[in-house]
C-alpha cells in the first residue's frame, strides 16, 4: 500500500438513483460527470489534479492539497446548482436531478489489493461517505423541493475554510449536525440556502421580529400628521382637546370703498363698527372664524 497523503475529498450521491430505469440512469451518470467537469472547472482545477471514482449513483472525487478550497467552495455553492437548474428545466420527470454533496478532507491511501474500486482508503474518507450516506443529510434534501442539491461540510473543512468567511463562503449559512456513525459522532456543517438562517433559534426569532402588528391609519393627503398626546404632570390621563365649535352658515355679504349702512339690523356677529359709517372693506354674515 502506497503511503497516505492529504487529500480534498469531493463525494456526490443522486437522490433516488436506484428508482430510475436503466437508459436513465445511463443520462443521469453521464450529466453527473459532465456537471462535475463543469463544476471543477471553475474552481480552477486541472486534469492532473483529481482522482475520480465511478460508485454508480454518485462520484468520488480526490483532488490535490494544492488545489484551493475556498474556490472549490464557490463552484459547489454556485456553479453546481445553476448546472442542476439548467438540466432540471429541460429533464422529464423521470429525469430529474438532485444531489447530496460532501466537501471534507484527510489522509487518503492507495492500496492496489483492497477490494474496493479502485483501492482507495483512510479513515477519513469512510468518514466522509457516512457523512453523504447519513439520514440528516437525506432529511436536508428531502426538506427543500425546490432547490436542487445540499451540500455538507466536514468540521475540519467548517474550522479551517468556512468560519472564516472567505470571499462567496457565507458561514452564518451553515448549521452544525451531529451524525452518529459506527464508532461515535461525526460533527458535520450543512449549507442552509441562500436567505436561510443557519440557527433554528433565528429563524423564530426572526419571524417575530416579522410578525405583523397594528397598522396606523394613513393621513389625507397634504395633512400633518397628529401630534403624540403628552401625559399630565402625575402620571394622569392627558387632557383632550376641546372639540371646535359647529360653523354656523349665513350669508355673506362684501363692501368695498366707503359704505354708508342705514338700520339697526346687520345679520352675523359686528365687529368695529361705530355709528353708521364703516371705512373699508366690510363683511357680515358668514361663518365663525371667517375674515374680511
Amino acid at each position: 500500500m502506497r503511503e497516505p497523503v492529504n487529500r480534498t475529498i469531493l463525494l456526490l450521491d443522486i437522490e433516488k438513483f436506484s428508482r430510475r430505469d436503466d437508459v436513465v440512469q445511463a443520462v443521469l451518470r453521464r450529466r453527473l460527470n459532465h456537471l462535475v467537469d463543469r463544476t471543477l472547472e471553475a474552481a480552477g482545477v486541472e486534469p492532473t489534479q483529481q482522482y475520480r471514482e465511478d460508485r454508480g449513483d454518485g462520484l468520488i472525487v480526490l483532488l490535490s492539497g494544492d488545489v484551493a478550497k475556498t474556490a472549490l467552495l464557490r463552484a459547489l455553492l454556485t456553479t453546481a446548482p445553476d448546472l442542476l437548474h439548467e438540466h432540471n428545466l429541460l429533464a422529464s420527470d423521470s429525469a430529474q436531478m438532485r444531489l447530496r454533496m460532501v466537501l471534507a478532507s484527510g489522509e487518503v491511501a492507495h492500496d492496489p489489493h483492497a477490494r474496493t474500486t479502485g483501492g482507495i482508503v483512510g479513515h477519513d474518507l469512510n468518514q466522509a461517505c457516512r457523512l453523504l450516506d447519513a439520514d440528516v443529510l437525506r432529511a436536508a434534501l428531502a426538506a427543500r423541493p425546490r432547490e436542487h442539491a445540499v451540500l455538507a461540510v466536514s468540521a475540519p473543512v467548517y474550522e479551517g475554510i468556512v468560519r472564516h468567511g472567505h470571499r462567496g463562503v457565507r458561514p452564518e449559512l451553515f448549521r452544525p449536525a451531529d451524525v452518529e456513525v459506527k464508532d461515535g459522532v461525526l460533527a458535520a456543517w450543512i449549507h442552509q440556502g441562500e436567505g436561510r438562517p443557519a440557527d433554528p433559534e433565528q429563524a423564530r426569532a426572526a419571524e417575530t421580529t416579522a410578525s405583523p402588528g397594528p397598522v396606523p391609519r394613513p393621513s389625507p393627503a397634504g395633512a400633518a400628521p397628529p401630534p403624540p398626546a403628552q401625559e399630565a404632570k402625575g402620571g394622569t390621563k392627558p387632557e383632550r382637546e376641546p372639540e371646535p365649535k359647529a360653523a354656523r352658515s349665513a350669508p355673506v355679504f362684501h363692501f368695498h370703498g366707503n359704505p354708508v349702512v342705514h338700520g339697526s339690523f346687520v345679520a352675523g356677529n359686528q365687529h368695529g363698527v361705530s355709528g353708521g359709517t364703516v371705512h373699508g372693506d366690510v363683511v357680515l354674515g358668514g361663518t365663525e372664524g371667517s375674515q374680511a
